[in-house]
């Protein structure tokens, strides 16, 4: 019989050029003479022959005929529903016989409610739907594959199992919503593919990973992975259960942040990376012998260039395969819950890179970015900046963020870049940006993108963090949306890093004139929820280590060093310190390096660094006036911080109940001040809870001899005082003996 299509709609398959392939492939109804008939159509370029082998009738084998050259085959077969189960037996032009499922003759996987919800922007669990999953389709296995690209012509799945051709399996369009999908069968976990996107426009065909791939190949390979990530079990339930009935504003929370490709690595074997597995090991025991209460990884999201750190993300969806597998990471975090460990990461909703297989000009268009420069380009970092202002890019973000809450079990994410969010003028001159629709420099998207986020994560994971780093002084970052906040529930405080970086690299002759330094951040310390950072921001790109932002000797600069890390944890606000400070890295942070941990043989200083951050954070941990009350001002009390001319302050931290409180005092200069009085409320014994001048921390071990006596004598408008020895750039901790439990 003469073909049932036109040789236009039969050229446009062969060619990949048909942007409605399940309109002619697979079984359909036509009318032949005035009858109804049912026509199998396939493509199949390999095939030397054909047969269809209906499942209902095995004995009506039927031959189907070649109508184009490039491997076009149809069959008219007795009267059928247009859906109905049958195989195809190939014979390739090696002459080898296979039986095979059709593509084409099965139905949708998406439902309409999916699909609404995903033109609504509504759909914050897509990633269940959009993407590669293996599943069973009317008793057949394979992988299902949904991809949003709504202006493209054709969108084919490409991989391996059809040599990478994007005329074998080109996509159902689901007109409105601009998702396309093929459920393929056959397939299974660990199948590699690609998007092959035929734009509108005659752009050249884009080889696009999945946007919403569970995993990838190892650099610099591109390729996305079907990947099962529901088979792992899970055995955190006591830790989720006990995170959210907490408030963790009203916890301790030291955060130990880790870059996992260099914390520690394996020398002798050619300095290769730790896997998960061995990370969530080693990292456990680690953290807990330090005392921190938390981790927080820089992005783990898969990431093309290693030396991004991972802040420029291709696989959003995706733990990064260098250190292993989506079950190995989750491995990692599970194991970590089981130490009493919490897990952040580091998220990166601001932009993305330009990689041509990544997400920038998607499907032919400016789909997840601004097609305008002076909106999309994120001149800082050579990236494109997420338009928010796209419902379902906005979708794409917030099930991103709830996706690794809900099947990593991650404790918080910190949002970075924020500032670059919210201000249309970040990084960009007069003339680089286009004002909102009121004349202001403010995303009014980006705004509402970020307040959904934190009301929907919050909603859903009461007990998690979510934490912004915002280096600007815009307003209420971390108070509720109704109260016009932007929902975070903690901010970084960038100016308070800031400031003591500047006075303690200071020469201490100096510091009595910057005095201002040391109490400026208390002017605005409970304005926001703040965390105090010590960041891999600070040990990179010239900046050198902490250890070496220090002014004096080796001495001094460990003295220094000591002295800051107290003060730190005085402070109001929680607390952030990158990995190598605790032990006191001398050189800055290379990603492409383990740290220095032979440092810890070469003699006290690093070994007391050490341990003095070990006991800072048992101190910590063990107080609740340093962590029951850090954004109120009732736990907080300056005793004397008008003491410029000896660079000396002095200051109460006070828990939920008043009556437990710690004494600090920090001497910032190398000189020894004896007799030092300063005013404190209660009379009696004050015994000394930490002193960073101790021998064990690698100090001179001037002090007080571990307890002090008020005196009845008032000072600094209390009614006792202590008179104290403070150790040269020391800082000293001290408790009423009758309040220690």
């Amino acid at each position: 019989m003469p073909p049932t299509l036109s040789p236009e709609e039969i050229e446009a398959i062969a060619k990949g050029e048909h942007g409605d392939p399940f309109a002619v492939l697979g079984p359909h109804l036509v009318n032949v003479g005035g009858s109804t008939a049912t026509v199998v159509r396939a493509f199949l370029p390999d095939a030397q022959q054909v047969m269809v082998l209906p499942a209902d009738r095995p004995n009506e084998v039927k031959p189907m005929d070649r109508v184009h050259r490039e491997g076009f085959f149809e069959a008219m077969i007795s009267p059928r529903r247009t859906h109905f189960a049958y195989r195809l037996c190939v014979v390739d032009r090696q002459g080898r016989t296979v039986e095979v499922e059709d593509p084409y003759r099965f139905p949708p996987a998406l439902s309409e409610y999916d699909l609404y919800l995903m033109g609504e922007g509504t759909h914050l669990r897509n990633y269940e739907r959009l993407g590669a999953h293996a599943m069973k389709l009317e008793g057949v296995a394979g992988v299902n594959f949904a991809v949003w690209a709504p202006n493209a012509n054709r969108v084919s799945v490409v991989g391996d199992f059809n040599d990478w051709d994007g005329r074998r399996h080109p996509m159902r369009n689901h007109p409105g919503s601009g998702i396309w999908e093929i459920f393929v069968p056959g397939l299974g976990e660990g199948a590699l593919y690609k998007f092959e996107i035929k734009a509108r426009s005659g752009e050249a065909i884009a080889l696009k990973a999945d946007p919403y791939a569970f995993a990838f190949e190892p650099a610099p390979r591109t390729a996305s992975i079907v990947c099962d990530i529901d088979s792992y079990r899970w055995a955190d339930e006591a830790w989720i259960e006990a995170r959210d009935r907490r408030n963790p504003l009203e916890r301790p929370l030291a955060i130990y942040e880790v870059h996992l490709g260099s914390w520690m690595r394996v020398p002798g074997e050619a300095n290769r990376f730790l896997t998960y597995r061995e990370l969530a090991h080693k990292l456990a025991d680690y953290v807990i012998e330090m005392g921190y209460t938390h981790v927080e990884l820089l992005p783990v999201s898969e990431h093309p260039f290693y030396g991004s750190w991972g802040y420029q993300t291709i696989g959003y969806f995706a733990p990064t395969c260098r250190y292993g597998t989506p079950a190995d990471f989750m491995h990692f975090v599970d194991h970590l819950h089981q130490r009493g460990i919490g897990v952040i990461l580091d998220w990166v909703p601001a932009h993305f890179p330009r990689d041509a297989h990544g997400l920038v000009y998607f499907d032919g268009t400016h789909l997840y970015e601004h097609a305008d420069p002076r909106k999309g380009d994120q001149k800082e970092w050579g990236t494109l900046a997420f338009n928010y202002g796209r419902k379902e890019v906005a979708n794409f973000l917030l099930s991103n963020a709830l996706f690794w809450l809900d099947r990593y079990h991650l404790d918080g994410l910190r949002v970075d870049a924020v500032s670059s969010m919210v201000y249309l003028d970040y990084s960009r001159k007069p003339g680089e940006w286009i004002p909102n629709v009121y004349g202001g420099n403010e995303s009014l998207e980006a705004i509402a993108f970020l307040r959904r986020f934190n009301e929907v994560a919050y909603e859903r994971h009461p007990g998690v963090i979510t934490i912004a780093e915002e280096s600007t002084a815009w307003p209420l970052v971390s108070r509720p949306t109704y109260m016009g906040g932007l929902g975070f529930g903690l901010k970084w405080n960038m100016g308070w890093m800031h400031d003591m970086l500047a006075y303690m690299s200071l020469d201490p002759v100096h510091r009595s004139f910057h005095h201002s330094m040391l109490t400026f951040g208390l002017l605005y310390a409970f304005t926001e929820n703040f965390v105090l950072p010590l960041s891999h921001d600070e040990v990179v790109y010239g900046k050198g280590s902490l250890l070496g932002k220090m002014p004096g000797d080796i001495w001094q600069r460990f003295a220094n060093l000591r002295c800051l890390y107290a003060y730190m944890y005085g402070h109001p606000g929680k607390k952030l310190l990158f990995m190598g400070g605790e032990f006191g890295q001398w050189r800055e942070w290379d990603h492409d390096q383990s740290l220095d941990w032979h440092l810890l043989e070469d003699g006290p200083y690093h070994t007391g660094m050490q341990r003095l951050a070990r006991d800072l954070n048992g101190l910590y941990r063990s107080q609740p006036a340093l962590f029951e009350v850090d954004f109120d001002a009732a736990g907080f009390e300056w005793i004397d911080c008008q003491d410029w001319q000896q660079s000396v302050v002095s200051f109460l931290r006070r828990a939920k109940n008043p009556s437990d409180f710690v004494v600090f005092v920090c001497n910032f200069t190398p000189v020894p001040r004896f007799g030092h009085r300063i005013g404190v409320p209660l009379g009696g014994y004050y015994r000394e809870q930490l002193n960073t001048d101790a021998s064990l921390y690698g100090g001179s071990n001037l002090g007080n001899a571990g307890v002090v006596a008020a005196e009845p004598i008032p000072a600094h408008g209390r009614p006792f005082s202590l008179v104290l020895t403070l150790p040269p750039l020391t800082t000293v901790v001290f408790k009423p003996a009758s309040a220690e439990s």
